[in-house]
């Protein structure tokens, strides 16, 4: 299927589908992977988010890297995001385009740590979904109009971007809303939020300490390195 008509039924909301509500009446989180018939229905602990360890390896194992099979636990706060994201436009489900990506070589990308997933929401536009995602903080938001698709990540320090490489190619990058995602990150601040380091298992204490030191100083990678568009999937 071509790029173009895949992201058109990415995007399709199914006639009469709604989110599936849990036994308080909360809306569940559903991931229907695109790469794979694959999906998971998750409960929510209250608005915000917040997923039972069960549930997070159930949406690690959804996450893998589809080419390997390789696996990564997923940093709650990127599903909690999602979680919201899912709420806030009544989506029946999100579909995956891509979640964890085996690293290449010595390249960065979140997606390498288990904290960035490309999605797409179901009846709502990729720009909607991206500017509500701007709104929440110390996150980081690109748009990939070509493939159809939003990246979504966690970070010390928003970061808003648009690539209109195509699927398959490299990025071309192009940094936007700079003072929006500082004040982005002023309000996240004001509510109580922090942006902390990143979501890492380790048995090595010092090497993780100055990850997490990097991280604080960059506000982690502004572009992911070693993201190839991954717009070339079948829905």
């Amino acid at each position: 299927m071509k790029p173009v008509a895949a992201s058109r039924a990415w995007h399709a909301l199914p006639p009469g589908k709604t989110a599936p509500l849990d036994a308080d009446g909360r809306p569940m989180l559903t991931l229907q992977a695109l790469n794979m018939p694959e999906h998971v229905t998750l409960a929510a602990s209250s608005e915000r988010g917040g997923f039972s360890a069960e549930d997070l390896d159930r949406a690690a194992h959804l996450l893998r890297d589809s080419r390997t099979g390789n696996e990564h636990p997923i940093d709650p706060r990127v599903l909690d995001l999602v979680y919201r994201i899912a709420v806030h436009f009544s989506a029946p489900e999100v579909r995956i385009i891509s979640g964890y990506r085996t690293p290449k070589g010595g390249r960065h990308s979140n997606h390498g740590k288990g904290r960035a997933i490309d999605l797409v929401v179901p009846g709502a536009s990729d720009e909607d979904v991206a500017r509500f995602a701007r709104e929440q903080g110390f996150v980081g938001v690109g748009v990939y109009p070509t493939s159809g698709f939003v990246h979504i990540d966690v970070r010390d320090r928003s970061y808003f971007w648009v690539d209109n490489s195509g699927p398959g190619k490299r990025n071309r990058t192009r940094g936007i809303l700079g003072d929006l995602a500082t004040k982005s990150d002023a309000r996240a601040i004001a509510r109580g939020e922090h942006g902390i380091g990143p979501f890492t298992i380790s048995t090595d204490v010092d090497a993780a300490l100055a990850a997490t030191r990097a991280d604080a100083e960059h506000g982690g990678p502004a572009v992911e390195d070693d993201d190839e568009d991954e717009g070339a999937v079948s829905p």
